[in-house]
């Protein structure tokens, strides 16, 4: 069996059936690992989510922001806005079974090799910690009262973890690690104020992956989220959003041993940043880059 790990899609369905061509995927043999932000700003996220859920067994998906986003708006009427992307998934007749599909994904998955989320972790968070922590939020979207949290869940306080947070602070710093995280101080302390590339943030400011003395070096993660990172590989780290929705490329990582990269190019369903651009390098139309 062969796993990929893909990029973020934001609804971007056609560039994703594209990629999939790429690959050469094989819904019998092989297994999808989806990095989150499934949905919203894309033209097709109500396909995209349908046939992700179609794959099965065949796919694996953590839920990103935008994920999260759309179950908010799924019991938060003010949010629900009929004129933004999400409102086909919400107005479908199958509506309730997907979202009932996907707050029943996970904030984090792994094997014997590789671990994938959407965003980052904190630097004190090890192995042990980071699936105890997933598994409280995953416990919470999946309860019956799920809908209790996410009335409370935007905020960016607590910005630090503490072993002292309880109850909704708790799950709401949790859940801004897995689904938000760029930039963190060197205690931790999340910022959300940054988001550009590498070098663009303030002196006081790292990358959550290379925070020194981080407990979770020893995971091999895979992460998206952070677009205008671009793709990028470090000591047991790999960032694949290349920013399909802004007309960058739609990432694949085949994995294994060696890691083997292919990227298509993506017309864009959104007008580009300034900052994005700023970080955008082009490559050929298919890429196949191996990497130990």
């Amino acid at each position: 069996m062969s796993i990929y790990a893909i990029g973020d899609i934001q609804g971007c369905f056609d560039d994703l059936l594209r990629l999939l061509d790429a690959i050469s995927f094989n819904e019998n043999t092989d297994q999808l690992w989806f990095a989150g932000d499934l949905v919203n700003r894309g033209p097709k996220s109500l396909e995209t989510l349908r046939f992700v859920k179609s794959l099965g067994h065949s796919a694996v998906t953590v839920l990103g922001n935008h994920d999260m986003h759309l179950l908010a708006a799924s019991c938060l009427p003010k949010i629900a806005d009929k004129k933004n992307s999400l409102s086909k998934i919400l107005e479908a007749p199958d509506r309730e079974e997907l979202i009932h599909w996907l707050r029943h994904r996970p904030f984090f998955h792994h094997d014997d090799d590789f671990c994938l989320l959407h965003a980052g972790l904190p630097p004190q968070w090890d192995f042990k910690k980071t699936q105890k922590m997933a598994l409280l939020a995953e416990e919470t979207l999946k309860s019956p009262d799920y809908q209790v949290f996410l009335k409370q869940m935007y905020g960016n306080k607590p910005n630090i973890w503490s072993a002292n947070l309880k109850g909704i602070s708790r799950l709401r710093f949790i859940i801004n690690c897995f689904t938000r995280m760029r930039y963190c101080d060197i205690n931790g302390r999340l910022d959300f104020a940054n988001s550009g590339p590498l070098g663009s943030q303030p002196k006081t400011l790292l990358p959550w992956f290379e925070v020194p003395k981080r407990k979770s070096t020893d995971m091999r993660i895979i992460f998206g989220h952070w677009s205008t990172l671009g793709y990028y590989e470090g000591p047991n780290c790999y960032a694949i959003d290349t920013g399909c929705l802004w007309g960058g490329q739609l990432t694949a990582l085949k994995l294994g041993a060696q890691v083997q990269r292919i990227s298509i190019d993506c017309p864009g369903a959104k007008k580009p940043s300034k900052t994005y651009l700023m970080n955008t390098n082009p490559k050929p139309e298919k890429q196949l880059e191996l990497s130990a």
